[in-house]
């Protein structure tokens, strides 16, 4: 066990960490938007007049993308739920509605994810070190576990990783049962686990699941989008361990 401090909180008899994907340990903004523009764009083409409204819902204005947005922080299945409802409001039927965003999310996907988003700066230094100082990471992701476990085998990660947890057909953030299942899968107590991540939701599971503390970072240095955190960072690096 290990005292994690940040600023001026401490978080004693720590076992384990766990982390959200986008947002905090990848730079995935520039891949997010352009999923949703893409998208959005071919949506269109079958849906006309439905591009500009879906884009902002994805929360996407020009080169903008809003972290708290939809895009942003959905799992893949609530993003196309939420493509498919635009699109049956033009009166097309709930199940073409759902074919025609799963197909044009899937197809975008395929376009901009040949070239990998980068880890931010410091990430693979902290994990390194929280590895070292004996913690059992994991990441515990909107994005499909797919997805997690390519992101990880592209940074080359595994060493340092136990748990590479993503939404599928479950449950999503902010139900607590993904980190109760998270801490099940490392063999650790909540209450022993810390959560980091960037949005109100990774807070919220978090809470809710009765963890030791709730870590929120915000590389753009806007606090609102992690309400309910225990202490705000802007950089990984501002984790401090310190042996019990």
């Amino acid at each position: 066990m290990v005292t994690i401090k940040c600023q001026n909180t401490a978080f004693s008899r720590i076992e384990a960490i766990l982390f959200d994907k986008n947002g905090t340990l990848e730079d995935s903004e520039a891949y997010l938007r352009t999923l949703g523009q893409k998208a959005a764009r071919m949506i269109d083409a079958q849906v006309p007049g439905i591009g500009e409204p879906l884009l902002m819902a994805f929360g996407i204005n020009g080169d903008f993308l809003d972290p708290a947005g939809l895009i942003s922080v959905a799992s893949r299945r609530e993003t196309e739920i939420a493509a498919a409802a635009y699109i049956a409001e033009t009166g097309r039927g709930w199940f073409e509605s759902l074919k025609i965003a799963r197909q044009a999310i899937d197809e975008a996907d395929q376009y901009v994810s040949k070239t990998p988003s980068p880890l931010f700066v410091g990430s693979l230094e902290v994990l390194k070190s929280l590895s070292v100082a004996g913690l059992k990471l994991g990441i515990l992701s909107a994005a499909t576990t797919e997805e997690v476990r390519t992101f990880v085998r592209t940074h080359q990660l595994s060493d340092y990783l136990q748990l590479e947890k993503g939404v599928d057909d479950g449950p999503s953030k902010p139900d607590p049962i993904l980190f109760l299942e998270a801490c099940q899968a490392l063999g650790v107590e909540p209450g022993a686990t810390l959560m980091i991540g960037d949005s109100v939701g990774d807070m919220q599971m978090a809470r809710d699941a009765k963890a030791a503390g709730c870590i929120g970072i915000t590389w753009i240095g806007k606090a609102d989008h992690v309400q309910g955190a225990d202490v705000v960072i802007n950089q990984l690096d501002q984790i401090q361990v310190i042996m019990d």
